[in-house]
């Protein structure tokens, strides 16, 4: 049975080891003390399973304990001077071979005989301290350790081949018992080494049983099999971030970590749609990193890096008409389709009064925008609107859709829009059509005129001169690009809000798009949508994007409804416009 004495003798890896096989349980990082006690209380429990494990331990320690003695007894067992004399060659190969040692005790052997026959008492009292119970010492010290050393040395040093040992009674009565107490010590000293060196060899073999039997943790490596996409948006210090559309663009968990020296060796910018493998992050590291781009705006690497820059590429007007009456259209696109086409590359604006209808009305055109172009990628832009309309437009709008709503600050709501630019810049770059839905440009200039530093000139309502540069720069991007490639920006603009700052921005915004939807407010009381002011609506250059057919009817229609108020010539052509499947057969009508 255990001990508290003998389980305290033993090391904590010892304890742990016999806990494990009795089964013990001991917490993740157990102290000295509590594996005795608890090995204890379970001896105290289960009797019989203890006497079991001693059993079938106690068997083999024995074994390996008598073969450790075994090799120590045999040299002491020994008695020198009765056995006929054996080269000193001989008897260092038989000790080797037999104590299995890397000492050489051959020189040492010899001499111990050629004291024998000169001294059998001193080399009787040799023999009795060999015989005498030894103590478990520790580790030699360092001057012993030097003692041995020279004396090994000076051994090694005799010529062994010589048979001086053998020669005169003279050089037999030469050595001292001094000489003789220090061979002795020796001996001893090299037994008990001998004796540590098997006693660590065990406790070795005993710790490498113990890890072996400790599970190995397996690794995984997910290196290059999740693929990411996102803007990239370049910090100050020249590193970037992938930024999610989920959380709109702005410092997210999901955003992905790229490096300088990948948007330096692949001319990357800030706005690039970049898809790309993304790797874990390492020890020290807060966000995923980006391994290596696959393609940046849809296109491959090399055409990226031989790209021209939005700035210098050439402006045309627009020439390609967006289909605003095909499939998922209503009368309220019917009617802008005929009135105030829309071309790629348009930059075109709609006047409303609040509560007009137009977050509706941008929701259809959104609509017919994507079901007949869906080669146009297609941004929702809200800026400092309403939460509630925000998820009506993500839930119904079949389009990217970027909002930041009116509780949240006017940076936030001009850093989205930065992005939101360069992304449609970028990827005009690499020839594709746009289309920005932004609603509202006048929340948007507001914005901008809160984050612009005072330049100390003011205008009329409290607009800094400085304010409206980047609204216009933003509102400007759109364009038809030569050789492909446009941006197409719908904008809302407020009027009649009772703010001198809103009249100050649509006055500033009036004379730059060249298509203008006029709304409202007295047709939008009589619950008549659209309420579009006919007459006052049109788009600059529509010979480009219409027929000639269509044109001379389109110029007959509006000198009809010039005589008429906005809300009689809505009423007329809602009446009309209901009773045809498209508009070609509205305007055939029109010739009776």
């Amino acid at each position: 049975m255990f001990n508290i004495d003998t389980l305290k003798s033993k090391s904590l890896d010892e304890l742990t080891h016999i806990s494990k096989e009795l089964g013990v349980k001991i917490g993740r990082k157990p102290e000295h003390e509590q594996v005795v006690f608890a090995i204890l209380d379970y001896q105290s429990t289960h009797p019989n399973e203890i006497k079991s494990y001693l059993e079938a331990n106690n068997q083999p320690m024995k074994e390996v304990e008598n073969k450790e003695i075994q090799p120590e007894q045999k040299p002491a067992a020994k008695k020198p001077g009765r056995k006929p004399k054996a080269k000193p060659d001989v008897l260092a190969s038989e000790e080797l071979s037999k104590e299995e040692v890397k000492i050489e005790l051959a020189p040492e052997a010899s001499k111990e005989e050629v004291v024998a026959e000169t001294k059998p008492k001193a080399e009787g009292n040799a023999n009795l301290q060999d015989k005498k119970p030894r103590k478990r010492m520790a580790k030699p010290t360092e001057n012993q350790s030097e003692e041995l050393v020279k004396e090994e040395s000076s051994i090694e040093a005799t010529p062994t081949d010589k048979p001086t040992e053998e020669v005169t009674p003279k050089q037999q009565h030469t050595p001292k018992p001094q000489n003789q107490h220090k061979n002795s010590q020796g001996q001893q000293h090299q037994n008990r080494g001998s004796q540590q060196q098997n006693n660590n060899n065990n406790q070795n073999k005993e710790q490498n049983t113990q890890q072996e039997e400790v599970p190995a943790k397996k690794e995984f490596n997910f290196d290059g099999l999740v693929t990411i996409e996102g803007v990239l948006e370049i910090l100050p210090d020249n590193y970037g971030f992938l930024r999610s559309s989920d959380f709109s663009y702005i410092s997210s968990p999901d955003d992905v970590y790229v490096s300088t020296n990948q948007i330096r060796n692949y001319g990357l910018k800030t706005g690039d749609s970049v898809k790309g493998i993304v790797r874990l992050p390492k020890e020290g590291e807060k966000y995923f990193s980006l391994q290596k781009p696959t393609e940046v705006n849809g296109r491959d690497l090399e055409f990226i890096k031989d790209r021209v820059a939005f700035e210098y590429l050439t402006p045309l007007f627009p020439q390609e008409k967006f289909n605003l009456a095909g499939r998922n259209s209503t009368i309220s696109t019917r009617i802008v389709d005929l009135f105030a086409p829309i071309g790629k590359g348009q930059r075109a604006m709609i006047v409303a009064q609040p509560k007009t209808g137009k977050t509706i009305l941008l929701k259809d055109i959104a609509n017919a925008i994507s079901a007949n172009h869906p080669e146009a990628y297609m941004i929702v832009l809200l800026i400092d609107e309403r939460p509630e309309e925000v998820t009506d437009m993500q839930r119904s709008v079949n389009a990217e859709v970027i909002a930041s709503t009116f509780d949240e600050a006017a940076e936030k709501h001009v850093k989205v829009a930065n992005l939101v630019l360069s992304k449609a810049q970028r990827m005009v770059e690499c020839g594709h059509d746009v289309v920005i839905l932004l609603d509202s440009i006048t929340r948007l200039a507001r914005a901008y005129n809160t984050v612009t530093p005072a330049s100390g000139k003011i205008l009329s309502g409290g607009v800094d001169a400085n304010a409206l540069h980047k609204p216009k720069r933003f509102f400007g991007a759109a364009r038809k690009i030569e050789g492909g490639g446009s941006l197409t920006i719908i904008a809302t603009a407020l009027i009649d809000t009772g703010s001198k700052m809103d009249e100050v921005i649509f006055e500033e915004f009036k004379g730059t798009g060249n298509m203008e939807l006029q709304l409202d407010r007295k047709i939008a009381n009589k619950r008549i949508y659209p309420a579009v002011d006919l007459v006052a609506s049109s788009t600059r250059r529509d010979d480009l994007l219409q027929d000639e057919v269509t044109q001379q009817r389109m110029w007959i229609m509006r000198k009809y409804l010039s005589d008429m108020n906005p809300m009689e010539a809505m009423e007329f052509v809602m009446k009309n416009i209901k009773n045809t499947r498209n508009n070609e057969e509205f305007l055939m009508s029109m010739n009776k």
